[in-house]
């Protein structure tokens, strides 16, 4: 345990634990695709599922994690909304992973209409075309 003191200036230490290192949600280095050779065989051997909010790129393999990239091209907007998109991409991603079965490699690719699209919107579209590829398990199929 850690002690800091309080904001008011006071002499009263307060004890306060320390984070966990290593969180079960964390989207670690493991579970990206990082180098552009992966994305390259994805797009060029990968299955494409396509949305009104965002594409779905999925190449199953016999090995390894499930792993995945996001990407926003320029037409979704500038660096602000791109990086939006792509951070509501990656939650959607982090709140289902249990979901998914089998290894492979997933790109998901916003586009411009997610911006205005609320949240559920689009993680109900996620769902869906993941059940479409064989992401998910029978169970939690849509």
């Amino acid at each position: 345990m850690a002690f800091f003191g309080p904001a008011d200036g006071s002499s009263k230490a307060v004890a306060r634990t320390p984070r966990t290192p290593g969180r079960p949600e964390r989207f670690g280095r493991t579970d990206r695709l990082i180098r552009s050779s992966d994305f390259e065989n994805v797009y060029t051997l990968g299955q494409r599922f396509h949305g009104r909010y965002l594409t779905l790129w999925w190449r199953r393999s016999s090995e390894g994690p499930l792993r995945m990239g996001v990407v926003a091209s320029r037409k979704v907007g500038g660096a602000v909304q791109r990086n939006r998109v792509k951070r509501i991409l990656r939650e959607i991603w982090r709140r289902h992973r249990k979901a998914f079965s089998g290894s492979g490699d997933v790109i998901l690719s916003g586009r411009s209409e997610a911006l205005s699209a609320g949240y559920r919107t689009v993680e109900a579209e996620f769902l869906c075309l993941a059940g479409r590829a064989g992401l998910l398990a029978a169970r939690e199929a849509i």
